[in-house]
């Protein structure tokens, strides 16, 4: 391919075996959108497959999802670059300049047609509207750079539809967004882009999911950030997303795989082996235990030889708990975690360990617990830095000694009262690396 010898015959191949595509050319334009980009000038540009009937620049289209209408600006083909045509007829593959201000009016996946034809015709079949999978709150590491970061996520919606994200507030990290991802490379690119693009610093809380509460009356709401999860006497039931994984691996490292997946609560499904020294390992597991490491973890214990798939499986019951962090006895919603019962006593232990050796030394104790409800499953505590009000004392009596030491107490418990922890950056993300140690 390289040398681009046989490539002739190949395409000539082509021609004579396979098939070519079915429609009508006189029926009504059906389109179907598989890619989508947005350009300063033209507006979004579609990248479309015409199914039936014929496509003109200068006419009026519309998408049948969206209800969105525009005029055809230019329509051509790749060659390989952008090359105007004017037509698209039935069986063709090639683009077209719509217009449109914003991608979502032009999602992947819709069928565009003509204005007369809505409601006529059947829009192509496998269409559905991107879902956001994982979710994470982004917040500006100076505070001034809200409006910034907003304006960076408006653009970058621009050119992907599947981006999600609405304003919230956090009582430790103050202004911020709740942005939702198809996937965990998907929210590294964003956070990527965020950095390179735009010039900022942002701050990541740890990923979560969506999860679906069932409340005691029988109401059913999605909980994608802990802070909004229910008190636990109103829930009934949580439902956590599942997802069948495929591990294609060398058969040598069957053994560490099938013991990580179990430490993640996977289900062992099936094991086959596709050729001697190759197989594929099957299993259900949680997306909450996929997305946090799962994927670095397998290829740092298959030496990079294993390769994962993972596809949506549905949502499943199951014992799950959330796992508030408190700092100073007032709780740090950024911190809070969405675990399974088993795990959540391990991981509050190691979380408050942690903790304690980055939250800076205060002139007062500050208490580190790991709570579930009204129950504390884990506290650590960061000495009071302490000043050494005795040392102007040589000799005397003891009395005189004690009198300082209580007053010195006296005015630690006053302090303690009304001071406030500052929490730095690296302890939001010691929730991240938990899986390292």
């Amino acid at each position: 391919a390289k040398e681009g010898i046989g490539t002739q015959d190949i395409l000539e191949a082509i021609v004579k075996q396979v098939s070519p595509p079915k429609g009508l050319v006189d029926s009504p334009l059906r389109a179907l959108v598989f890619d989508s980009h947005y350009d300063a000038y033209k507006g979004v540009i579609a990248y479309v497959r015409i199914v039936d009937g014929q496509l003109r620049q200068g006419e009026r289209l519309a998408m049948m999802a969206s209800g969105s209408t525009a005029e055809i600006l230019e329509a051509g083909y790749f060659h390989p670059r952008l090359t105007s045509a004017g037509i698209l007829t039935t069986g063709e593959v090639g683009y077209v300049a719509t217009g449109f201000k914003n991608v979502k009016d032009c999602r992947v996946g819709d069928t565009m047609t003509v204005p007369n034809a809505l409601g006529h015709i059947e829009v192509v079949p496998g269409y559905k509207p991107a879902k956001p999978m994982v979710f994470a709150g982004l917040y500006p590491v100076d505070s001034s750079d809200y409006p910034e970061l907003r304006d960076a996520l408006d653009r970058l919606k621009l050119n992907d539809a599947s981006l999600f994200y609405e304003p919230e507030t956090s009582n430790a990290l103050g202004f911020g967004f709740r942005c939702g991802f198809l996937g965990l490379l998907h929210m590294e690119i964003i956070q990527e882009r965020l950095e390179r693009e735009y010039n900022l610093e942002i701050l990541a809380t740890a990923p979560s999911v969506e999860y679906h509460v069932t409340k005691v009356g029988g109401e059913v709401i999605e909980v994608a950030n802990p802070s909004d999860m229910p008190s636990f006497g109103e829930i009934e039931k949580i439902e956590e997303p599942m997802m069948d994984i495929s591990i294609f691996t060398p058969s040598r490292y069957i053994g560490t795989i099938m013991d990580l997946v179990k430490s993640r609560r996977g289900v062992y499904k099936d094991l086959k082996y596709i050729e001697a020294e190759r197989v594929l390992l099957t299993y259900g597991m949680p997306l909450a235990e996929l997305i946090i490491d799962f994927y670095d973890q397998l290829k740092s214990r298959t030496q990079g030889y294993a390769s994962l798939d993972y596809n949506f499986a549905g949502y499943q019951s199951s014992d799950l708990v959330k796992l508030d962090i408190l700092v100073n006895a007032v709780p740090v919603d950024a911190l809070s975690l969405i675990l399974h019962r088993e795990s959540a006593y391990h991981q509050g232990r190691a979380l408050v360990e942690k903790l304690r050796s980055l939250i800076p030394r205060q002139l007062f104790e500050v208490p580190i617990q790991a709570a579930i409800g009204s129950r504390v499953v884990a506290r650590e505590t960061v000495k009071a830095v302490r000043k050494d009000v005795l040392a102007k004392c040589y000799g005397g009596d003891i009395s005189r000694k004690r009198k300082l030491l209580e007053k010195q107490k006296e005015g630690k418990k006053r302090m303690k009262v009304v001071g406030s922890v500052e929490i730095p950056q690296e302890a939001f993300m010691a929730v991240l690396s938990l899986g390292d140690e």
